[in-house]
């Protein structure tokens, strides 16, 4: 699904993914911020890996993850800082290239729907962005689900 302006960027197009996942909130957090298990799911295909992640989870902490290749021929640092911290709720961050990127988290019991939004940059087409975060989102999904 695309919006526009959904976080007062104005001028910006920004992209929503979401996904629901059948486990409890505590679950679903403790997996999306935790660097060893970000480093099990943080990746679009199978031919990519997440070869070291950090999260300082709070207010003006950074969170960084080293996204590769697995034939080494390509790899960068996605980074950012953590603008608010809401535990259980939502992460609201400005990533390196200052793009703003909102996360939030709506539990339902034994159930959690994880919604993104996040501008778009300028390099790859929103198609190519909206799928490529879909995808690793996805993955989350299955990795939460099977834990």
């Amino acid at each position: 699904m695309l919006k526009q302006n959904t976080m007062d960027t104005a001028n910006k197009t920004s992209i929503t993914i979401s996904t629901t996942i059948n486990a409890p909130i505590e679950k679903v957090w403790k997996l999306w911020t935790t660097p060893e298990d970000i480093k099990q799911w943080n990746t679009a295909s199978d031919d990519w890996h997440t070869t070291k992640s950090e999260n300082d989870l709070r207010t003006g902490g950074k969170f960084s993850s080293r996204m590769e290749a697995k034939d080494g021929s390509f790899g960068f640092d996605f980074w950012g800082i953590h603008e608010t911290v809401h535990e259980h709720k939502q992460i609201v961050s400005v990533m390196g290239d200052e793009r703003r990127m909102e996360v939030n988290f709506d539990s339902n019991g034994d159930v959690t729907t994880v919604t993104e939004t996040f501008e778009t940059e300028g390099t790859h087409s929103i198609e190519q962005q909206r799928d490529g975060w879909q995808a690793i989102l996805n993955n989350f999904k299955k990795y939460a689900e099977s834990k």
